[in-house]
């Protein structure tokens, strides 16, 4: 019994080890911290690139689907998120079922890099640097004109036209 008990206990605090880790990530690191978007902020990213009724909105590394939820339920828009981590996947997949929402939000079980993402209108990432670098050709290639790209806390390498310094958004325009 002891052991069992001693094994849960090592396992709780290897996963509240982790969380606090995430929170100090290094952003050049080559691994995807679990950073949560909150619904504030989710809201604060919809109102600076005007997200509406007939926008698509992509979330790479949709994470809990949090931005993804805020903008189909207060915003009106169909959404698509891509995660790759099995367990956040899943997570975002019952939180949309629970809020009604799956039918203008689907969940892909996907490393974004190898999903058409050329029908989103708007485009939402909260991901590092190094990611980010490596997202830029993509957009470049497989967006439409006029796309707009929300990146939380990040600089992307292409022209600004948006700053939300209180909540650290930035909006650039394809």
């Amino acid at each position: 019994m002891f052991f069992w008990i001693f094994n849960i206990a090592i396992l709780l605090i290897i996963i509240i080890l982790f969380i606090l880790l995430s929170w100090f990530w290094p952003p050049d690191s080559p691994w995807a911290p679990w950073w949560r978007t909150n619904k504030k902020t989710a809201r604060a990213i919809c109102l600076l690139a005007r997200v509406g009724k007939k926008d698509i909105v992509y979330d790479l590394g949709s994470g809990d689907g949090t931005a993804l939820i805020v903008a189909s339920k207060e915003f009106g828009a169909k959404g698509v998120g891509i995660e790759i981590d099995p367990l956040r996947f899943l997570i975002s997949k019952v939180r949309i079922k629970l809020n009604g929402l799956d039918k203008n939000i689907s969940i892909v079980k996907n490393n974004f890099y190898n999903k058409k993402i050329s029908d989103a209108t708007v485009v939402f990432v909260y991901l590092v640097p190094r990611v980010l670098r490596k997202l830029k050709p993509k957009f470049l290639k497989e967006l439409k004109k006029g796309t707009r790209i929300v990146s939380l806390r990040y600089k992307i390498d292409l022209p600004l036209r948006k700053y939300d310094k209180e909540n650290q958004i930035r909006m650039y325009v394809i």
